[in-house]
């Protein structure tokens, strides 16, 4: 059929819709909201002439058949809305239909006919003819229904009698979803909104080598199960545990060779007693992890794992599934590069191999292998590296089945690709955070994460340091430095971790001067920590996971809004449940150095308080209290006592 013949074959549907949000490139990928949350969904719909149009929300769960329909509510200048509630996880999908509603028109024409006292015996008639042919789409009930209006405006009973027929409510509402067939416009695309759990919005993530823990063993790791608990984490991600290769093992501080005694990188993953499937020996078992993963949740911690598909040269994928790998002339397999590094004892998967299909299954047997031993959170390493689309098929196959699992992207890489792989189906993403540490750059990189389309497919999760990364900023500004970057990434971020106990115990050395890489990293070597230093932030992290679960403003991320101080080293923002019942003001001298001085400028407007009334600031991390009056606030932060404020905005009553 030609674009004319189409056109006239739809030449009766007068209504246009548009504008339809939310809705990720074109309807190409999904939207991300939470169990309970309310789907507001808005659109442009109007048609020519001055007709009333009737609109509607269609939406079903992926599980159902039928749809469900909710009429949609004209705001001003065409637009409209309607809202459901997301009550099961899983996929949603939604789209919206309008017609021209011409009883409705007519409904509304004889009001003013009325009201101008003008003849509407006729008007009486061409609304039981509108009735009538309305009839033949209803069910009999309402068939029924619609010819006993249709004989009353037909009779002869009064023009009073034949009004109120005329104008009932329930008659309009019953017209108002029976539009005429052929005269339909239905929005040219299903929509999909994907929900899931409240952790993926709202998580403290810790994260631990558990061969570094007593012995190494998942039984000594579980005795440090108390300490973080007591630190208020939500999720206790471990790096891989799997058996790790001997052939090209690196050393201490990446030393090309090992040491017969050194455990090897964690990434470098499989050896002869198994691969992604297998637990290393020093750890375990598999029935040891199990019960690992059963003891955290006893402490209210899920255990997320780390899932990395590259293979050391000992992998039994190496032998079983060569054509899994990049082979080169000289017949030995092409290793991990990015030049000028190199990484030897690793091998990178190749995904273009002609039995990629059997590849792929395989992959996605390993989060089912892993989910079945408990784990419902992955933490995936370099998704960035592997094919957008085996990430989209794999998240969809996972989530079909297990709508509970959640995926974090390790994916510091360029940001149209970081976008890419959270519409794909990532849960959350690292960021950019870890290299922000001015204020304008905050400032402007987390306005576009929260107030920009991004927050409706990317949710954040900042993250201060990790293995991999140990910044100029934390190396150079000691003490002070660790606890400013902490309570940014805490409360900037509804979801945010730390590597640790690098963190809490301040480890800032690294292995050379202009290197992001720890001196004796954990990535190579074991280490013991001394948890009971004086100087540890535990009691300050276990503080601020308090306060993230006691005030509901800190557990989502779109209202946020940042302030202004006067000063540059100082940065204020804050965050709000959406009735402004929980007012959350963070004020951060971002000097790690010096004492930094300003004025805050927040009005009552700005926190839900009446205008004139004093405002209550009470520190949540000191207990002290302020109160305000007017809109400027005086600030003086000293990084070497106080470097923020976390205050909670309440009235003096």
């Amino acid at each position: 059929m030609s674009e004319a013949d189409t056109l006239l074959a739809q030449g009766r549907r007068r209504v246009v819709i548009e504008g339809v949000k939310p809705q990720i490139d074109h309807g190409r990928f999904a939207v991300k909201r939470i169990v309970g949350d309310r789907m507001e969904i808005e659109a442009d719909i109007f048609a020519d002439g001055y007709d009333e149009i009737s609109a509607w929300l269609l939406y079903r769960h992926e599980n159902e058949r039928g749809w469900h329909e909710i009429p949609m509510q004209a705001l001003v200048n065409d637009r409209w809305r309607a809202v459901f509630d997301l009550e099961q996880l899983g996929r949603y999908r939604y789209t919206v239909q309008a017609w021209v509603d011409a009883f409705g028109s007519w409904r509304r024409d004889l009001k003013k006919r009325v009201a101008a006292a003008q003849d509407i015996a006729l008007q009486f008639l061409i609304g039981a003819n509108l009735l009538e042919d309305a009839s033949s789409n209803l069910k009999s009930a309402d068939a029924r229904r619609l010819k006993a209006s249709i004989k009353a405006l037909r009779g002869e009973g009064s023009d009073e009698a034949r009004l109120q027929v005329a104008l009932d409510g329930d008659l309009a509402a019953l017209m108002a979803r029976t539009p005429q067939k052929g005269r339909i416009t239905k929005f040219d695309r299903e929509l999909a909104v994907v929900v899931d759990r409240e952790r993926a919005r709202f998580s403290a993530w810790y994260e631990m080598f558990p061969r570094s823990c007593g012995k190494g063993t998942f039984s000594d790791a579980a005795k440090y199960l108390p300490y973080i608990a007591e630190m208020g984490f939500d999720i206790l991600y471990l790096p891989p545990v799997h058996p790790i290769g001997k052939t090209h093992r690196k050393g201490s501080n990446n030393r090309p060779t090992a040491a017969p005694d050194e455990p090897g990188s964690p990434w470098a993953i499989g050896a002869e007693d198994g691969g992604h499937k297998g637990v290393a020996s020093q750890l375990g078992t598999q029935a040891d992890f199990r019960a690992f993963v059963a003891r955290a949740k006893q402490y209210n911690l899920e255990i997320a794992l780390d899932i990395a598909f590259q293979c050391s040269p000992d992998h039994p994928y190496v032998k079983e599934h060569p054509q899994w790998f990049r082979w080169r002339p000289d017949n030995t397999v092409q290793y991990a590069e990015n030049p000028p590094k190199i990484y030897q004892d690793i091998y990178p998967l190749d995904f273009e191999t002609a039995d990629w299909q059997a590849l792929w299954q395989e992959l996605k047997s390993v989060f089912l292998f892993w989910i079945g031993q408990g784990v419902r959170v992955f933490r995936v390493d370099n998704p960035h590296t592997k094919p957008f689309r085996f990430w989209e098929w794999l998240i969809t196959e996972v989530k079909q089945q297990y709508p509970d699992v959640l995926f974090l992207a390790e994916a510091f890489t360029r940001p149209k690709i970081m976008y890419q792989l959270a519409k794909l189906g990532f849960s959350q993403s690292y960021t950019y955070f870890t290299w922000r540490n001015e204020r304008w750059d905050l400032i402007e990189y987390f306005t576009e994460l929260t107030q920009t389309e991004a927050r409706e497919f990317f949710r954040p999760n900042p993250w201060p340091n990790t293995p991999d990364i140990l910044h100029e900023y934390l190396q150079t500004g000691g003490r002070p430095a660790f606890i400013i970057r902490y309570i940014l990434a805490a409360t900037l971020g509804a979801n945010y971790g730390i590597y640790g106990p690098a963190f809490e115990l301040c480890e800032h050395v690294p292995r050379e001067s202009g290197s992001e890489e720890y001196l004796d990293s954990e990535k190579y070597q074991t280490r013991a920590w001394a948890l009971d230093r004086p100087d540890s932030l535990h009691p300050l992290i276990a503080r601020v996971n308090r306060i993230r679960r006691e005030n509901p403003a800190l557990q989502s991320d779109w209202r946020l809004k940042f302030h202004t101080t006067g000063n540059e080293q100082l940065i204020a923002y804050s965050k709000s449940t959406e009735t402004l019942d929980n007012v959350i003001v963070v004020v951060v001298n971002l000097d790690a150095h010096n004492t930094q001085a300003g004025w805050l400028h927040l009005t009552t407007k700005d926190v839900g308080i009446p205008a004139h009334e004093p405002l209550v600031a009470r520190d949540l991390l000191t207990g002290a209290r302020y109160t305000w009056h007017g809109a400027d606030h005086y600030v003086a932060l000293n990084p070497h006592g106080q470097p923020a404020h976390v205050l909670r905005i309440e009235t003096l009553a």
